[in-house]
């Protein structure tokens, strides 16, 4: 067998292929939630909290000594991306609760009892042998 035809068989295999459009529509997800984090959620929270713009927040440790720019760490690009992963995550689990549900059996229904004729038949049966 060839590599190349061997290659073949291993990306046409249906778990390589449906890792990859998995993978795939993750990343379309990942580009709305963050779009909507950024552009609706974001500017949402931080006006309730007094016009903050989060994506500014930052804390100037000093200067660049060679281009004398300030270096800073910005927290506020971290709770960003915080709230992003909070919402995918959040997204993911209620996707895969819905999948779990609809791949469950239905809970088997209690086992019928044996008719009543043969608990009559069996109790007839009892009271004899005890005489």
């Amino acid at each position: 067998m060839s590599l190349v035809q061997e290659f073949k068989e291993f990306a046409m295999k249906g778990n390589v292929v449906d890792m990859a459009v998995g993978i795939i529509i993750g990343a379309a997800f990942g580009k709305i939630v963050s779009a909507l984090v950024g552009s609706v959620l974001m500017p949402s929270i931080g006006m309730m909290l007094g016009g903050v713009d989060f994506s500014g927040l930052s804390v100037v440790l000093g200067t660049d000594a060679k281009t004398g720019e300030p270096v800073a760490i910005q927290y506020g690009l971290f709770i960003q991306a915080l709230i992003d992963f909070l919402i995918i995550a959040f997204a993911i689990f209620m996707a895969l609760k819905g999948i779990n549900r609809m791949k469950k059996p239905p809970a088997p229904a209690a086992a019928a009892g044996p008719p009543r004729e043969e608990v009559l038949l069996t109790e007839i049966r009892d009271l004899l042998k005890q005489r």
